[in-house]
């Protein structure tokens, strides 16, 4: 949707869009600028000789008023070529002194001068021309037999115009560096938390799919190989894989409603908590695996640290399943302890058919763990077998 605040036609530039809202009477283009500001130079440097002059505007010289116009109208260009206006002032100045005209046509100069430190960016081309100004300004009051006093005064006269352009052009260098700054943040920011979302996604998803088809995968090759002289157990490892297939779809169609709020149809249901890990037990039972469930769970825990527990224990379990098969032993601890909550899984070692995994189940443990600002390390035990530990601090998240 457009910004109405923007509404309006604008000119495109190879450094971004400039111009005017039309219907804007307040703001004419910058060619109407430029000509306003020729005419009134032109016609205050007319006043301004005819003052100091007895006989007024009839004193003045057709090739006076030709300078006059010639430098009124280079000023039309005073943005773009500043250093070359104000050379078309000065070089008029010393002719009109030279020719012995009467007054001193100073508006031009003060109007380039302004230009030149408001326009143009190189400092030392910009402090030089303002030196060539001065030391032409000098020499002129100095000409025409001013006093000490009226020379210094000229002198700064001359310099104030550069002077606020220049402040001019600093302050809006200033304020456009911290504009870009301020959007380059911004969208380092919206990045961030893009690729923040990503990995939380890749790690719901891989949680979802890696533990539920792990278990699919060990009872298709339970019921393979006694199909022929257990028809029953075969029956029941299907059963499992049945159930395995439906809790992932369940999980799935939770996460992508969560992604898609507008095409959910219905209510979802609740995320995982640690009140489920009884039933996270049962299920890998069913598969033959030894669990052992010692859980010491608070009542209340805040959501985020309730989700990530149990994914931690859940991909800490299905990583057991992966590398020591339906004959593994595992030992599951969760406890509170110090504000804390401590979980431990440990197993007896790995089977030799084991099933391959990715690698990202613990690197999705540690970010958890590291996100809730809590602790996590996981690594072989001494006695065989492997060990995960995470301390979760329980505060509101």
């Amino acid at each position: 949707m457009t910004d109405p605040r923007y509404s309006g036609e604008f000119e495109t530039s190879p450094t971004g869009v400039r111009g005017r809202a039309i219907g804007d009477p307040l703001r004419p283009p910058p060619s109407g600028v430029d000509v306003a500001v020729a005419v009134v130079v032109f016609a205050a440097s007319v006043v301004n000789v005819a003052a100091q002059d007895a006989e007024g505007v009839s004193e003045i010289p057709v090739a006076g008023f030709l300078m006059l116009a010639i430098g009124s109208v280079a000023l039309f260009w005073r943005r773009r070529w500043s250093p070359t206006v104000l050379g078309v002032a000065l070089a008029m100045t010393v002719a009109w002194t030279a020719l012995g005209y009467p007054g001193n046509p100073v508006f031009h100069i003060l109007v380039s001068l302004y230009a030149v430190g408001r326009y143009f960016p190189e400092v030392r081309i910009s402090l030089a021309a303002l030196a060539v100004a001065l030391a032409i300004v000098g020499f002129v009051q100095v000409t025409d037999g001013d006093a000490a006093t009226e020379v210094v005064t000229a002198l700064v006269v001359t310099t104030l115009p550069w002077y606020v352009g220049r402040r001019i052009r600093i302050r809006r260098h200033v304020a456009r560096e911290r504009t870009e700054y301020l959007e380059s943040k911004r969208a380092t920011e919206a990045q961030r938390v893009i690729a923040d979302a990503r990995a939380g996604i890749a790690r719901e998803l891989h949680d979802v799919v890696a533990h539920n088809v792990s278990v699919m995968t060990v009872q298709a090759s339970v019921a393979r190989l006694v199909v022929a002289d257990d028809p029953e157990r075969a029956q029941g490892a299907i059963r499992a894989i049945e159930e395995a297939g439906r809790r992932a779809l369940d999980e799935l169609r939770h996460l992508l409603g969560v992604l898609r709020p507008e095409t959910a149809t219905g209510e979802l249901g609740p995320q995982p908590a640690l009140s489920q890990l009884h039933e996270l037990v049962d299920q890998l039972r069913h598969t033959g695996m030894r669990v052992s469930l010692a859980a010491d769970v608070p009542s209340e825990l805040p959501v985020r640290v309730d989700l990530f527990a149990y994914r931690i224990v859940q991909e800490a379990l299905t990583n057991v399943l992966k590398h020591g098969g339906v004959d593994a032993t595992a030992q599951v601890r969760v406890e509170e302890s110090d504000g804390h909550l401590e979980i431990e899984v440990t197993d007896t070692g790995t089977s030799p058919n084991t099933l391959p995994g990715s690698g990202h189940g613990i690197v999705g443990m540690q970010e958890r763990a590291l996100l809730l600002g809590g602790t996590f390390d996981a690594g072989p035990r001494l006695g065989g077998g492997f060990r995960v530990v995470a301390r979760l601090p329980i505060g509101e998240q």
